[in-house]
């Protein structure tokens, strides 16, 4: 039944996705509005939600590492990973706006992450070990310049029109993106389950099964949604997912909860983890830069330091 629970898991993933676009891009069409908009907010907001549901549980119960793990890992796993195989699918456009203006916003809120990280790290008898809700609430204050940026694009695109094929309307359009989250969700949570449950009984180690399993597996709507949207030519949704994702990720799902909550201890976690996280945004951005686009050969690389940096995590 495990193994049943899971493939049914993963198809209801894989056709919700495809709706998740399909509506999006209708919706964007419909109000006028950029479908980069779309993916930095309502889908990549509906992908966090299993992120979100595990931090302020595991913050709650006092478990900071898993909440810490997650947030790191899916950054990590969502650009190599998930913008590799995209680009492998399809070589991905990337708009001069996105170069400009997003992807930067995305290396600010890592790298103050990286820094807030290292300070509790390295200066731990001065500062203590553990992330506190004044660092949360920067994280929150860091996000909050990435809302005013969305705003502000909302109001200067008003008048902004695509020649798309509008496949739904408005009503349907916001409906389907609801239940089709919400099925995402659900069912995320599913294959996550019972492939710990399948784990277990093979007897793979917790620490694989967090980052097989945990990481991989509250990533994979936005893995199927990314790829879904880029062989469709859908590159605004399938960048701006990512990067929204990742925004979300570290400002929201885990500055949120850190606030809240108002302690997080650091423990498992190094200057070589902090090092891919930054180096995650930085390429990102680089690649995106050269020719404004992400190449199948740079989605190689991406792929390669994904598995370098697991072939480390596991091994170390």
């Amino acid at each position: 039944m495990k193994y049943v629970l899971l493939l049914l898991g993963l198809v209801a993933i894989v056709k919700a996705s495809d709706v998740v676009v399909n509506a999006a891009s209708s919706l964007a069409t419909r109000l006028r509005v950029p479908k980069m908009i779309i993916a930095l907010t309502i889908m990549a907001f509906g992908t966090c939600i299993p992120e979100l549901a595990i931090s302020f549980q595991s913050i709650r119960v006092g478990n900071g590492a898993m909440a810490l793990a997650n947030v790191i890992g899916s950054c990590i796993v969502n650009v190599f990973l998930i913008i590799g195989l995209a680009a492998l699918v399809r070589p991905i456009r990337i708009q001069k706006v996105t170069i400009r203006k997003e992807l930067p916003i995305l290396l600010i809120i890592t790298a103050a992450l990286m820094i807030l990280v290292m300070d509790k790290l390295y200066l731990s008898q001065y500062l203590g070990s553990a992330l506190n809700r004044d660092d949360g609430i920067i994280l929150l204050m860091i996000f909050g310049i990435f809302v005013v940026y969305i705003i502000n694009v909302v109001r200067k695109n008003r008048d902004y029109s695509a020649p798309d094929i509008i496949k739904y309307t408005t009503f349907k359009s916001i409906l389907y993106l609801v239940l089709a989250i919400t099925v995402i969700t659900v069912a995320s949570d599913v294959v996550v389950d019972n492939a710990v449950l399948i784990a277990s009984d093979l007897g793979i180690s917790e620490k694989i099964i967090t980052l097989v399993v945990i990481v991989i597996g509250t990533s994979l709507p936005e893995m199927v949604m990314t790829v879904t949207s880029a062989r469709k030519n859908e590159f605004e949704l399938a960048v701006g997912n990512i990067i929204g994702t990742n925004i979300f990720n570290i400002g929201v799902v885990l500055g949120l909860p850190i606030a809240v909550f108002g302690k997080l201890k650091i423990v498992e976690f190094n200057l070589i983890d902090l090092i891919f996280l930054l180096l995650s945004s930085i390429i990102f951005f680089q690649f995106s830069k050269s020719d404004r686009k992400i190449t199948r050969i740079e989605g190689v690389a991406m792929l390669l330091i994904f598995a370098l940096y697991y072939v480390y995590a596991i091994l170390y």
